[in-house]
């Protein structure tokens, strides 16, 4: 039994591995073929494993977000957030409760459904899905305002989502909802927010005090702080995933002993996670009972993607500075994906779904977000004119590893060929006192520079300096090239 799920779990990997290396020039996202591994193996297609445990799919699930979320909020430079706090903030909750009624106005209207009912199915499926969007916005070119927009909101509207759900369950059961409840419900979205912040200043602490220790202490300690962020949260009957979030957003924007290596970590704890959850939610799924309710999970994808979201973005930021390409994006952006498909089973466990048909739906709406935003993403930012040139994929790079406080930083200058013309000798620069370039990556290629070395255009410089000379050095360096003007 042990090796059967030993020797299935390698074949799931390899396979997803396989797929995705020969489907990476297509932009298909690695959770989709995830998901698409899930399914093959399930219960109703090759029936290698039956698995139809809702409970057990969404503790996992929420362990694999804690990582995920941990991670978004690790990348998050608060400087990007400037000026987009209050809109992603606007979208992550008035903008879930707008997007749900819109579409449960239309759906009801054209599928005959009740409007309760269509409601429901609109609640469940009305947050932006952070596992998604950080997995296919990761390594991205695209405009750092937007896509910190986009992701805050995707990581901040779950409780909102989760609030509206379970009101319109408990609602469908018939229980009374007083002044109290709403007042516990506010809660699960402050107490997060405030829960993370604190745990994140605390550890940020204590990780200062730590001197002299390997790289993998730190990597424990961090999975540790993500478990207690959550579980203090929890504790406390406040959003577990949402502190996580913004524990990482503190840690992320303090400069921390190996602080490369922890980013490179929970990146790739992200990544795993990603996979896991996909695989068990695509064995979740009986893809049998699809024909029976196709047309309603196509209706909902087109109405929730082309008029609820939409609508819900450019009213929620009309008056903000954003344009309309980048509202235009933001509304594209909307990818749906695990938190909607745990959330539909939320109804099934109440018995207000005992066909399984708003889960079906729901799971068909999400594959269609997924199949159709997700590869298009870049595409759309192209068209847009949101996207910059993406810089070739650097294989060798350097990293100065200190656990102490020091006066020096290495830092990375990329002399943009699309930018800069000409050339400059290492001797010919007058860079601040003890400034060293240490090495230059000159298409992928590790060259140990001396004063006759040439600089050209294409090159990543990596620059030891006195940290109060980082800009002087920078600009020493660009000012040697010529600036091409289009």
């Amino acid at each position: 039994m042990h090796l059967s799920i030993f020797l299935l779990s390698g074949l799931i990997i390899a396979l997803i591995v396989l797929i995705a290396s020969f489907f990476k020039h297509w932009n298909i996202p690695l959770i989709l073929i995830a998901l698409a591994i899930g399914i093959i193996f399930g219960s109703d297609v090759t029936g290698i494993i039956y698995f139809d445990n809702a409970e057990l799919t969404k503790q996992i699930t929420d362990i694999a977000l804690m990582f995920i979320l941990f991670a978004g909020g690790y990348e998050t430079k608060t400087k990007d957030l400037k000026n987009i706090l209050k809109p992603a903030l606007l979208l992550s909750s008035i903008g879930v409760l707008l997007t749900g009624v819109i579409c449960a106005l239309l759906f009801s209207l054209i599928f005959k459904w009740d409007f309760l009912h269509s409601l429901l199915l609109s609640a469940i499926i009305s947050s932006t899905d952070a596992s998604a969007i950080f997995s296919i916005l990761r390594g991205g070119n695209i405009d750092k305002q937007t896509t910190s927009l986009i992701k805050l909101e995707s990581a901040t509207n779950d409780p909102m989502a989760i609030i509206f759900t379970t009101f319109l369950i408990q609602l469908s059961q018939g229980f009374n909802f007083t002044f109290s409840t709403i007042l516990i419900f506010l809660w699960l979205f402050i107490g997060g927010i405030a829960i993370g912040i604190l745990i994140g200043v605390l550890s940020k602490i204590i990780i200062k005090k730590i001197k002299d220790l390997d790289a993998g202490y730190y990597h424990l300690l961090i999975i540790g702080i993500i478990f207690f962020s959550f579980g203090i949260a929890e504790l406390c009957n406040a959003n577990g995933l949402m502190a996580v979030f913004f524990t990482g957003l503190i840690l992320g924007n303090t400069k921390l002993p190996y602080n490369n290596r922890i980013a490179s970590f929970t990146d790739t704890l992200s990544f795993i996670t990603n996979v896991v959850i996909y695989v068990l939610l695509g064995l979740l799924a009986f893809p049998s009972k699809f024909p029976e309710i196709y047309l309603y999970g196509i209706g909902l994808f087109l109405i929730l993607t082309l008029v609820a979201r939409p609508v819900t973005v450019f009213l929620l930021t009309a008056f903000t500075k954003l344009s309309i390409q980048k509202k235009t994006f933001i509304s594209w952006s909307g990818i749906r994906g695990t938190v909607p498909i745990v959330l539909a089973t939320y109804p099934l466990i109440a018995g207000l779904d005992p066909n399984h048909q708003m889960f079906n739906i729901i799971f068909i709406a999400v594959i269609l977000s997924i199949v159709v935003q997700g590869p298009s993403l870049n595409k759309i930012a192209n068209i847009l004119k949101l996207a910059s040139k993406k810089r070739k994929n650097v294989l060798n790079s350097m990293e100065l590893v200190t656990v102490h406080d020091t006066e020096v930083d290495l830092i990375e200058i990329f002399i943009d060929d699309e930018l800069y013309s000409g050339e400059c000798r290492i001797a010919d620069l007058n860079l601040p006192p003890n400034s060293t370039i240490t090495m230059i990556n000159r298409n992928n290629e590790v060259i140990a520079p001396s004063g006759q070395t040439v600089i050209l255009p294409g090159d990543v410089l990596y620059v030891l300096v006195e940290k109060d000379n980082i800009d002087m050095a920078i600009d020493e360096i660009l000012s040697n090239f010529e600036k091409i003007n289009y």
